[in-house]
């Protein structure tokens, strides 16, 4: 006590176990728990990065050995099978593993972050459920597999990937599209049946167009019997357009899916080396100059 005020002491008590510090404590258990519950969390992730890299070993075997079952499917649908497990897979490890984290943080009240949770997925999270519900119908009803060729609204290119939510196309440039499976409901396939090539070809109007056509007809039968993608044709349809001096032949067949565009520059390729060789000449634009007073 000086002139009358009082001054506060600070007072630090040490004991055994613990060190108080006004009203803040630490004590060696309070450290003990913290570090384990770092450590379980640590075990945690670990144990699901194992479970998603075993785990996708186990079904990329199996896609890939599935040929040599009793009961085998194609190879699209062998990989589009395998997308689907992966992430199911994922999400299920995930899931798994974040309610351990809760567990391990929380205790008894996980169970109620829980149930929270599914609430809040029941109520905000509806078109999350909607994504999933539909990657179901796309893979149910075949609508497409991993590797055909489709196009969704206005995004073109080849399935990368079917997942439980989103499906990932990659068109001809590299660029990857990424859509929500819910939002897919305009689907053209392009992989089903046969694909059609088509090839057209001008010539002067003064060629001998008999015998262009024979020359152009024997081509596509050793094209025929040279390239089996072919499934039908091809074959020269006949005269498709008349102009300028030039006469337009048309030549269209029919080609195992994926295989079109190779073919039809194959095929293009050949009849230009062909008529070549007949010594068939190429319409080519001409410039007539007129003189003034000629």
């Amino acid at each position: 006590m000086v002139s009358g005020i009082s001054i506060p002491t600070l007072s630090i008590k040490i004991t055994k176990g613990d060190l108080e510090f006004g009203k803040f404590n630490i004590n060696k258990e309070g450290l003990y728990n913290l570090g384990s519950k770092v450590v379980k969390i640590i075990i945690i992730f670990v144990f699901m990065y194992l479970a998603i890299k075993i785990g996708n070993a186990i079904i990329k075997r199996y896609v890939s050995r599935q040929k040599d079952f009793k009961f085998s499917l194609d190879e699209k649908k062998a990989k589009t099978i395998g997308a689907i497990l992966k992430s199911v897979l994922k999400y299920s490890v995930y899931f798994i593993g974040l309610m351990g984290i809760i567990e391990t943080l929380f205790g008894g009240i996980g169970i109620t972050f829980a149930g929270i949770g599914g609430v809040a997925v029941g109520l905000g999270a509806q078109s999350l459920i909607k994504d999933i519900i539909n990657g179901f119908f796309i893979l149910f009803e075949n609508q497409f597999n991993v590797g055909d060729y489709i196009t969704i609204d206005d995004k073109s290119g080849i399935v990368d990937s079917i997942e439980l939510r989103v499906t990932k196309i990659r068109d001809f440039n590299g660029d990857t599209y990424i859509l929500p499976n819910g939002l897919i409901t305009k689907i053209t396939n392009h992989s089903r049946g046969s694909s059609r090539i088509q090839v057209s070809l001008d010539v002067p109007c003064e060629e001998d167009l008999d015998r262009i056509i024979d020359l152009i007809s024997d081509l596509c039968n050793r094209f025929k019997i040279e390239n089996e993608c072919v499934i039908d044709g091809p074959s020269v349809l006949g005269i498709s357009d008349i102009k300028d001096g030039n006469i337009t032949i048309k030549v269209a067949g029919k080609v195992k899916p994926m295989t079109q565009w190779d073919t039809e520059m194959k095929l293009r390729k050949e009849i230009f080396n062909e008529l070549n060789k007949a010594n068939i000449k190429r319409p080519c634009s001409t410039i007539k100059i007129i003189k003034e007073g000629d």
